[in-house]
């Protein structure tokens, strides 16, 4: 029985060959694609349908001579195809007479299938010109002359749509289908599977955190020196962003961040690469707020926490103190019957520095921390500049499998051959297990901190894969709309399944007030749905508030405190709602409707502007006058206004009076300056920042 393909009975009835795949589908006839063939009977039922449908008089039987001539054109194709085959075939026994390794390994047999004796080449969407010729094995000038032909000019390495490349496929008898997307994705994911045989134990990876002056820095430098050996150059440590020392024969990775905003903003990128933190506490000054938003942050990633009581060696130094005031906090030392390790070191006399490490590497004993360090490597962009001389410069942690030079790589949007890598001392090295920071060059371009790298097969796979991120990033950079929790949609998050716990971060004016709030919003956990306070500190809201918040998809909640202003725009990028309450009762009230459904239309407030109080005049029968000097936006006479002193709400209520010199004003701008009262508040003083605002009503969606 004779054939005719899909296109042809397409251009026979003037539609499109999508068009005519969907209607043959709809009845039932599975086709794969244009050069797909049908019966005498599928391709007369769909002749018969197109006819019918336009109303056509004459008869819509197709031809015997057509039929013949169908068959004639596919017997012609079909020998077409055999003789390419066969070709190919003879193709891949001519290596030893110089027939390149890369051409015939794109055209291996797995990378081909038949479907209806048809040859089938599975592309992506998009493809150079070169690469299709190989695929389709002929001359790259042979294709480009078909393009010309078709009125498409492209280079060699000019890339082409599939459309065009099933045009040029079509012409050879060859059919071409997409490599669907979430299939590549997939595979650039995949993560080649471990037998536990393979598995063995790799470094811990240590990150030092804790308050701002407790000797985080001066710790970490001499763990470096204490472990630096004569035969290194010049006992010289190159700064790469990770070092790696050495006791007892086992290798720990110590990463060089910054403290626990960097720590976040790595995992809010979705890299979890620390297994230990150890906490820096000043003997002498004791549990801190940074130190608690320390702690914070590591249970927040579920990392274990070692505690270093740095400073020891000051006369005023007092470790029960501060083993006292950590147990607040959620840590009890293993002496006090808990299970934190604790050890007093001075950073400065170099006391208990082998101690400390010992017990590093215990915790990673207990962990059972192990790698594959026999496959492609993968692992996390830690730090990454661009150097005048050497081009994009990445310091990577590999994960799991070894690292190589040589070794093709996609960083985020970033790819390349590694051309040079160098360890944390400044060594050239060859490779690099689990667990190692080094150095690379040969990138792209310059990677986030925070990216996954990952070992392709290829330069080619590489820089497609990282062409697949790039316009990934490029779409969700537009979209821009994080699935993060709020109150106004908790209620429908629940309902789905989304949300099961609810973390919020308390920040208040001060220590009792986050007690009481933190209290307050738990004991509202219920069967669905559990409240976990992940954070709760004294304070304005900061950035580092807003970016813990984000990466563990929680809202905060203020209690008479403001926003500082970087951190507003940081919640405004990352989709963190921050709540601000006056009394407790509110907050408790808003939670638990939100929780139910029933959040009611809400006044939303609008800052229209902030001024400084720079001098301040006692009036008889008048009170307590701030001159002032209007920072930004306006004031309005009766506007509402909070006084905000060091970041805690002072005051909040009506202005009384506005006035220019000794006249009463309705409104004034940036950049003048004002003489400011009141309602009921005398209280004012130099540098408190008065915050004028306004009541706008938003209904709920």
């Amino acid at each position: 029985m004779s054939k005719i393909r899909v296109y042809e009975i397409a251009k026979q009835l003037n539609i499109s060959s999508k068009e005519l795949i969907k209607k043959l589908k709809e009845f039932g006839v599975e086709v794969h694609s244009h050069m797909s063939t049908l019966e005498d009977d599928e391709a007369q039922l769909i002749v018969d349908y197109y006819s019918n449908d336009k109303q056509e008089s004459e008869s819509t039987e197709i031809p015997e001579e057509k039929v013949e001539e169908d068959a004639n054109i596919v017997a012609k194709q079909e020998q077409s195809t055999k003789k390419m085959n066969d070709s190919n075939k003879k193709a891949k026994n001519q290596k030893d007479k110089g027939m390149k390794e890369e051409v015939k390994q794109e055209v291996k047999q797995d990378s081909v299938e038949h479907s209806d004796d048809i040859q089938v080449i599975q592309i992506p969407n998009k493809i150079t010109v070169q690469t299709l010729a190989e695929k389709l094995g002929k001359a790259p000038s042979e294709v480009i002359k078909f393009l010309m032909m078709k009125g498409v000019m492209a280079a060699i390495n000019q890339e082409i749509d599939f459309d065009t490349a099933s045009q040029v496929a079509e012409e050879y008898g060859i059919l071409l289908e997409e490599e669907a997307e979430e299939v590549l994705e997939e595979k650039m994911f995949e993560e080649e599977p471990d037998n536990p045989e393979d598995l063995v134990e790799r470094p811990p990876v240590v990150v030092v955190m804790g308050h701002v002056d407790h000797g985080k820095t001066s710790l970490l430098d001499a763990i470096r020196e204490s472990n630096v050996t004569a035969k290194e150059a010049g006992g010289i440590t190159q700064h790469i962003g990770a070092s790696t020392v050495e006791i007892n024969g086992k290798k720990i990775t110590f990463l060089d961040t910054p403290g626990h905003e960097a720590f976040t903003a790595m995992r809010m990128r979705g890299a979890q690469v620390t297994d230990i933190a150890i906490l820096v506490v000043a003997a002498d000054d004791g549990v801190m707020p940074q130190t608690i938003e320390a702690i914070n942050h590591a249970k927040a990633a579920n990392v274990q926490i070692i505690v270093a009581v740095n400073k020891i060696d000051k006369p005023s130094a007092n470790p029960d103190r501060v083993k006292q005031e950590l147990a607040d906090h959620g840590l009890l030392v293993e002496e006090w019957g808990g299970d934190t390790i604790c050890v007093p070191v001075s950073a400065i006399a170099k006391t208990n520095l082998d101690t400390l490490l010992e017990m590093v590497l215990l915790v990673a004993e207990m962990a059972e921390l192990k790698a594959n360090p026999n496959k492609r490597a993968r692992g996390t962009i830690i730090e990454a500049q661009l150097d005048k001389g050497r081009g994009p410069v990445a310091t990577v942690l590999v994960q799991s499998g070894t690292l190589k030079v040589g070794d093709p790589i996609v960083a985020g949007s970033a790819y390349g051959r590694i051309r040079a890598m160098m360890d944390d001392k400044g060594r050239r090295v060859k490779k690099a297990g689990p667990s190692t920071p080094v150095e690379i060059l040969g990138l792209s371009e310059v990677p986030a901190a925070g990216d996954s790298f990952y070992v392709a097969e290829s330069d080619k796979q590489a820089r497609h894969y990282a062409q697949i991120l790039a316009e990934r990033n490029r779409e969700q950079s537009l979209r821009a709309t994080p699935n993060k929790v709020s109150l106004d949609d908790l209620f429908s998050q629940i309902q789905s399944g989304n949300v099961k716990q609810l973390n919020i971060v308390v920040k208040a004016d001060v220590q009792g007030s986050v007690e009481a709030v933190k209290q307050s919003l738990e004991r509202l956990s219920n069967d669905e749905v559990r409240i976990h306070t992940i954070h709760g500190g004294v304070g304005a809201i900061t950035e580092s508030d807003v970016m813990l918040a984000s990466a563990s998809n929680a809202i905060i909640i203020g209690f008479n405190v403001r926003p500082e202003a970087g951190a507003k725009s940081v919640a405004e990028t990352e989709k963190v709602d921050i709540r601000l309450y006056r009394i407790i009762y509110n907050a408790i009230e808003d939670i638990e409707a939100a929780m139910k459904g029933m959040l009611d239309p809400e006044f939303q407030e609008k800052v229209i502007g902030h001024a400084e109080i720079r001098q301040t005049f006692k009036v008889s029968g008048v009170g307590t006058i701030g001159g002032a000097y209007v920072q930004d936006g306006k004031f309005v006479r009766n506007a509402k206004v909070r006084i905000i002193r060091n970041g805690i709400v002072v005051y909040e209520g009506q202005l009384s009076s506005l006035k220019r010199f000794k006249d009463d004003v309705k409104e004034v701008n940036t950049g003048y300056e004002c003489g400011l009262t009141f309602e009921k508040y005398n209280d004012i003083k130099e540098g408190d920042i008065v915050e004028a605002f306004v009541m706008e009503e938003i209904p709920r969606t």
